[in-house]
């Protein structure tokens, strides 16, 4: 029988995909208030992955990432994906969404998405949400796994996320 291990806590990651609109920044506050604060922001990228969001969004978008100070248990992860939900159906018009939220987590050896798509490579969690290992932590970077999403592939995207694990990694040290 295997020994069951204390768990780590994981960092909180959220990307969004959003165009010029001040709902963007709403948002990002709404999500300082429930989560704490930032230890790290991303530049705003250019998101030309897909055409998945153009006929809800339009042209012209772009993503970030958020990392968040205070550190969560992974099994939060699905409230976590609910609570976004609301949030992007708050600050839609006309039934459109404003903002795409993708709330995830990074830990030492991977960066895990949810998504309430199921897939064969997603495991359930609870309330309709899934997960997915979208990096897996090799040789001293992230690297994308035969499902990973275009974008998260990039050498962009992967940098700002060892970026946050390193910082994931001195908060575990202290």
């Amino acid at each position: 029988m295997g020994k069951v291990n204390r768990i780590n806590p994981v960092k909180l990651v959220i990307g969004l995909i959003f165009k010029d609109d001040p709902a963007a920044k709403k948002i990002e506050v709404t999500l300082k208030k429930k989560f704490g604060p930032l230890d790290y922001e991303s530049p705003e990228l250019p998101f030309c992955f897909t055409g998945y969001y153009r006929q809800e969004f339009g042209e012209g978008l772009k993503k970030k990432f958020l990392s968040f100070a205070r550190l969560v248990h992974p099994q939060e992860l699905a409230k976590i994906k609910s609570f976004t939900n609301k949030l992007e159906g708050k600050f839609s018009k006309s039934s459109r969404r404003l903002v795409n939220i993708d709330p995830g987590y990074v830990d030492l050896a991977k960066y895990i998405l949810a998504t309430t798509k199921d897939y064969c490579h997603r495991i359930y969690l609870d309330q309709g949400i899934f997960a997915e290992i979208t990096l897996s932590f090799k040789d001293d970077t992230f690297v994308p796994g035969e499902w990973t999403y275009r974008d998260y592939q990039t050498k962009e995207y992967i940098a700002i996320l060892n970026k946050i694990r390193q910082l994931y990694s001195m908060q575990l040290k202290h």
